[in-house]
């Protein structure tokens, strides 16, 4: 079975960094363009970055500068390292993955082939 697996969230101060991990299994890492969205309370949920196989990037203009993606193919993970978060960054940040590429990853929520259960994310003024 497929599963997305994803760790890191939890409870930090505006200002401060987290680092969220997505581990992949039952799926060719390679194969798949693998990346976020997050979800506020009464908010639609939303495209944040993707990370494909051949490590282009894609980041929605809110995170830009502040977050950074990267694929560990060795260790079979994905990593989004968050820093400067902010109060607007609290959500529900789910994992997810398609074939293949990033393009159109902020217009993708009904396109996506699995996903994570998601891990909150709060972060306190």
């Amino acid at each position: 079975e497929v599963q997305l697996v994803e760790s890191g969230g939890g409870l930090v101060q505006a200002g401060g960094s987290l680092r969220l991990s997505c581990a992949p299994s039952g799926i060719a890492f390679d194969d798949y363009a693998i990346g976020w969205f997050r979800q506020a309370p009464g908010k639609e949920r939303e495209g944040i970055s993707c990370i494909s196989g051949d490590n282009s990037t894609w980041y929605v203009d809110s995170v830009k500068s502040r977050f950074t993606i990267s694929a560990d193919s060795a260790k079979n993970t994905v990593n989004l390292h968050m820093n400067s978060l902010k109060p607007e960054d609290t959500g529900v940040y789910y994992c997810a993955a398609r074939a293949i590429i990033c393009t159109g990853w902020d217009d993708a929520v009904y396109d996506m082939d699995y996903w994570g259960k998601g891990t909150l994310v709060t972060v306190s003024s």
